[in-house]
């Protein structure tokens, strides 16, 4: 008997959708090959940025629709985090390669290992986790990704 093919649709995966930059440049790419690993990991759906970009009400509605979204960057420009806002969808966590130490090389796509697993192990431990602040702006907390400011001792 032939063995059935797995399911790609996500359905078995945590309720959880990836959205990497995909830039052209070297952090661009570590968005895209860490949000691979994320799927292959079990943490998340890595799924097409573009697309939703495109206008696809398919994939808004999905997103919208999960419990957490995760926008992966490579540099403060945020394009993915703002076609996620543009498309309506709340993102939950944001990770801003540039920001977690990484240079970005323009016209470099070269990177390594070591520059994917530390962006991965960012989102597993929640580094990006965005909280409501007073005044209703989303920032990151800090925390470990808890949101109550305990350094992560509560989780």
């Amino acid at each position: 008997m032939a063995e059935q093919a797995p399911c790609t649709c996500g359905s078995n995966e945590k309720n959880r959708l990836i959205f990497p930059c995909s830039g052209q440049a070297n952090t661009g790419q570590i968005s895209n090959q860490a949000a691979i690993q994320l799927s292959d990991e079990g943490y998340g759906s890595f799924v097409c940025t573009a697309l939703l970009a495109s206008g696809s009400e398919s994939l808004a509605e999905r997103a919208k629709g999960v419990q957490e979204v995760v926008a992966i960057d490579g540099c403060g420009m945020d394009c993915a985090r703002k076609i996620l806002e543009q498309a309506g969808v709340p993102v939950h966590q944001h990770l801003v390669i540039t920001d977690l130490g990484i240079e970005k090389k323009s016209g470099n796509r070269s990177f390594t290992s070591d520059e994917v697993e530390s962006i991965v192990s960012a989102a597993w431990k929640g580094e990006g986790k965005l909280q409501e602040s007073n005044s209703g702006e989303k920032k990151s907390d800090g925390s470990g990704g808890c949101g109550c400011d305990c350094g992560g001792k509560c989780g």
